[in-house]
C-alpha cells in the first residue's frame, strides 16, 4: 500500500497487459482502484487480469485494438455506463528502430496508427465522460520526445506527438477538472527489451545489456514498478494540482549525457 491511494476510482489502461502497463495496472490495483485492462493480446490480458483478481483486487480485462476508432468509442461507452471514468493511461505503443531512410511507409503508418491515434481515439472517447466533473489523462510519452535518440526516427516522432497531445489536452480542457500531464521513460527492463536483445543480439545477450543499462548515467535500466510509482501519485489527489507537465523518469539521461 501506498500513501497514494485511488480508492473508489474507476482507471483504464491500455497495454495493460505487459511490460510498464502490467505494473502500473498492478500497482493501481493494489491501492484501491477499479482497473480496466485495456490490450491488444487476449490471452496475456485475461492471465493478468486473472492473477490480479486471485489476490482480490478489482481488475477486468477488455480486448481493445487502440488504433480502431469505432472499437475504442463503444467499448469505453460501454464501461461508462457502470462507471465513473476517472483515469485513463495511454500506455499502449509499439517500437521500431531505423532512420528515416530504411523506414517504410508501412511502418510509419503502423507507429502512427498505434502510438499517435490510439492516443487520440482513447483521450477523445474518455473526455466526453470526464468533462465537467474531474478526469486524470497520463500520457507515456518518452525521453525522445525530448532529445534525439539514434536511429529512433518515426519513435520519435510518434512520442513528440504525445508530449504536444498532452499540452493541447490539458490546455483545452483545465476548465473542465480534467489534469492530463505525461511521463517519459529512458530504457525500462520490459520483456520487450529482452526480446529485442535476443533477436538481435543473440551471441553476446549479456554485454549488449550491460551496455544498454550503461547509457543511463545510473548505470541501469529502469524497473516498470518505478514508473508506475509515479503514474500512481500523478493519480492521485495530492497531485491535483499538477496539469500540462511532462515527468522525465530516466536515470538521469537528458540533463547528465550532454
Amino acid at each position: 500500500m501506498s500513501v497514494f491511494q485511488l480508492n473508489g476510482k474507476t482507471a483504464l489502461i491500455t497495454g495493460g497487459a505487459s511490460g510498464i502497463g502490467k505494473a502500473i495496472s498492478t500497482v493501481y490495483a493494489q491501492n484501491g482502484a477499479s482497473v480496466f485492462i485495456l490490450d491488444y493480446n487476449k490471452e496475456e490480458g485475461a492471465l493478468v487480469a486473472e492473477e490480479l483478481k486471485s489476490q482480490n483486487l478489482d481488475v477486468y480485462f477488455e480486448f481493445c485494438d487502440v488504433a480502431n476508432v469505432q472499437q475504442v468509442t463503444n467499448l469505453i461507452n460501454d464501461i461508462a455506463k457502470n462507471h465513473q471514468i476517472d483515469i485513463l493511461v495511454n500506455n499502449a505503443g509499439v517500437a521500431h528502430v531505423g532512420t528515416i531512410e530504411n523506414t517504410s511507409e508501412e511502418d510509419l503508418d503502423r507507429i502512427y496508427a498505434i502510438n499517435i491515434k490510439g492516443v487520440f481515439n482513447c483521450a477523445k472517447a474518455v473526455i466526453k465522460h470526464m468533462k465537467g466533473k474531474s478526469g486524470v489523462i497520463i500520457n507515456m510519452a518518452s525521453i525522445a520526445s525530448s532529445v534525439g535518440i539514434s536511429d529512433r526516427f518515426a519513435y520519435s516522432m510518434s512520442k513528440g506527438a504525445v508530449l504536444t497531445m498532452t499540452y493541447s489536452i490539458a490546455k483545452d480542457y483545465v476548465d473542465e477538472g480534467i489534469r492530463c500531464n505525461s511521463i517519459s521513460p529512458a530504457r525500462v527492463h520490459t520483456p520487450f527489451v529482452d526480446g529485442f536483445i535476443a533477436k538481435n543480439y543473440p551471441d553476446n545477450q549479456e554485454e549488449m545489456f550491460e551496455n544498454l543499462s550503461k547509457t543511463q548515467p545510473l548505470g541501469r535500466m529502469g524497473k516498470p514498478v518505478e514508473i508506475a510509482h509515479l503514474a500512481l501519485y500523478l493519480a492521485s489527489d495530492e497531485a491535483s494540482f499538477i496539469t500540462g507537465t511532462d515527468f522525465p523518469i530516466d536515470g538521469g539521461f537528458i540533463k547528465l549525457n550532454g
